[in-house]
Parts: structure tokens; sequence; C-alpha cells
């Protein structure tokens, strides 16, 4: 009898196992979506829990499990071993796998062969997630030839030099190219694993598995606020207060002056200031910031669209339709028909 332990304060129960082979949760009739986390040699322990963490809270929509190339133990890059339950086979069941970071050292253009013949046994409709430096897996494989894809910041480099063949995006936490999705260092694992849950189900089970995990729901920005830059001065403003201030206020039409008025800064200084704190301008995160809003309000209330429109802020439903698509691809209403109608207990 195998048992699901939820990060937080969820309580652990056991899990019955149904004909499909699959668990049947306590709480939840639909498809159970199975996570399989492929660990390479070398893999790293932090990013190697994240999918059981994430998944795990998310009230039983996913099971995980978590295989290597051979079913043997791994070395981590810390001081001690991983052993796992489950060989490769488990990988032609998966519905999304998960390729953690490994070591550096182990970084080539080329697969071991057990390697690729393990991803070879994916199946063509899978999901693939990658962590870090996973995205270097999905480039030796050729999975990612003239996709968007990121990584670390630190190795777009030799990314670049290794995969040119690849569009490269070393500003964003993770891309999402539908069925591969890659991620860049260490904590943007959570940002990824997070979306697919915000992405399935919807945004208020995204936020409650962050709660659980006492994470943010969104992370503001991309990667460009975690590159090494010159510290502030110990007298230097933060913008923060000012972004709390406008998220209140989002149904108003926000000026970049009356941003600056309210950090009691220059136009020049609070640009560059937010800039460098968020990863992206202060009118592109305020788009981003009432997207989020209109899209949390097309999933939980019938509010026409030029309603929700108004409550965030953007002019007329014509510019919300707009903006939602640039986002995510979607009209509101394709986005609330998918999200109302598939919304469960």
């Amino acid at each position: 009898m195998q048992t699901r332990t939820y990060c937080g304060a969820r309580p652990v129960h056991a899990e019955r196992t149904g004909e499909s082979g699959r668990p049947d949760l306590p709480g939840y009739e639909g498809h159970v979506e199975r996570v399989v986390v492929l660990a390479l040699d070398g893999v790293y322990p932090f990013e190697l829990g994240i999918p059981n963490r994430v998944f795990g809270s998310a009230e039983g929509r996913y099971e995980v499990l978590t295989c290597t190339v051979d079913g043997r133990p791994v070395r981590s890059d810390s001081d001690f071993s991983i052993t796992v339950e489950h060989g490769p086979e488990v990988l032609r069941t998966a519905d999304t796998v998960v390729i953690p970071p490994f070591a550096l050292t182990d970084l080539r253009t080329d697969l071991p062969e057990a390697v690729a013949d393990a991803l070879r046994s994916i199946r063509p409709d899978t999901r693939i997630v990658s962590i870090c430096t996973g995205a270097f897996v999905l480039a030796a494989a050729g999975m990612l030839v003239g996709r968007r894809a990121t990584t670390h910041w630190q190795l777009a480099g030799l990314f670049r030099q290794m995969f040119p063949d690849v569009d490269l995006d070393a500003d964003v936490l993770f891309v999402d190219e539908g069925s591969l999705l890659t991620s860049a260092g260490a904590a943007s694992g959570v940002d990824v694993c997070l979306h697919l849950v915000r992405k399935d189900h919807g945004s208020e089970l995204a936020n409650r598995v962050a709660r659980s995990c006492v994470v943010p729901p969104w992370r503001d920005g991309g990667q460009a606020q975690y590159i090494e830059q010159p510290v502030p001065g110990p007298t230097a403003t933060s913008t923060a207060a000012t972004r709390h201030w406008a998220l209140e206020r989002l149904d108003e039409p926000l000026t970049l002056a009356e941003l600056a008025d309210h950090a009691r800064m220059s136009l020049r200084t609070f640009a560059r200031r937010f800039n460098d704190e968020v990863g992206m301008s202060p009118g592109r995160w305020l788009i981003q910031q009432r997207v989020v809003r209109a899209r949390q309000l097309l999933e939980s209330s019938d509010l026409a669209v030029d309603q929700i429109a108004g409550e965030v802020g953007f002019a007329t439903g014509a510019s919300l339709r707009q903006h939602l698509h640039a986002a995510i691809g979607v009209s509101p209403q394709a986005y609330r028909r998918t999200f109302q109608t598939d919304r469960r207990p």
C-alpha cells in the first residue's frame, strides 16, 4: 500500500489502485495525470523533489513517479546517491515527463545511449518539461530545434554555442511551447510546475497549491532580476510598495507618472529601478497583472467580458481580448469555456 504525503498541512492518506493501475484518490474522480520524473546521473536533489512537492499538493489530480534510465540508484551532485522505485518502463505510461537538472560536468551535445533509449520510449503525445540543465538533454535529443526554450541564465552562452539551432530566451523563468516546456534554474522549476497546475485545472487550485507549499503562485518578471548587478546603495528606495499599491488599483488608468510619483522618484529613476527589480518595464508589468486578474475573473465569475475589462483596467473588451490572446493565445470566451466547465471540486 502506497501513501501520498502532501506538502504543508495536508493529511497523509492511503492510495487505492484501480483497474487502470492509477491510484483512486479520495475526493477526486477525474483523470489522474501521471507525472514521471527522470533522474539522471548527477541529479540536483532540490529540483528532483519539486514535481512531487507541487503536483503532490494538487488535491489528487496528479500521481508522481520517479525513475532512472535503468532502475538503478543514481549519484546526486551532493554527497549521497538516490535510490528510486522505477525503471524506464514507466516513461511509456507518463502523461507528463519532467527532467530535472544534473551536474554541469555531464553536459554534452550527444546523449548516452541509455538516456537516448529512455527518451525514445516516451509516447509522442506526452508533455515534456525540463528544469535548468534538463534543457540540454532535450536539445541534444533534437526536441528543441527551431523552438523557443530557456535554461539558467549563467549557462545561456554555453547553450547557444552547443545548440545554435534553438531559439534560447535567457530572460524568462519558463517557456511553454505546448507539449514542450523548459524552465530556468532551481526555483523556476516551482514556477513551471505551478503553471501546469494552473493550465490543467485553473488558478484557484494553483493558488491553493502555492499556499500549501508556501511559495508565491506567480513570480513577476524573469531571470533578468537575478542576474548579477551592483547592489543598490543603502538609501535606494524599492518599488515594491508601489507595485502593491498598483495591484489594489488595477481598475484605474495608472500612468508611469503616477507610479513614479507614488514611489517619490523621477520617471527615469523609477523606470530603471523597476526594471532592475522586476525584470520588465512598468507598463508591461501592469498589462501582465491585468491579464492575470482577468483570467481569475473569467474562471470564478459570470461577469461579461466588458465588465471584466473594466474591473482590471483595460479600456474595452476588445483591449482585453487583444492582450489575453497575446498572452495565452485564446479568446476570453474560449478561456472561460475551458476552465469553468472543467473546474472540479
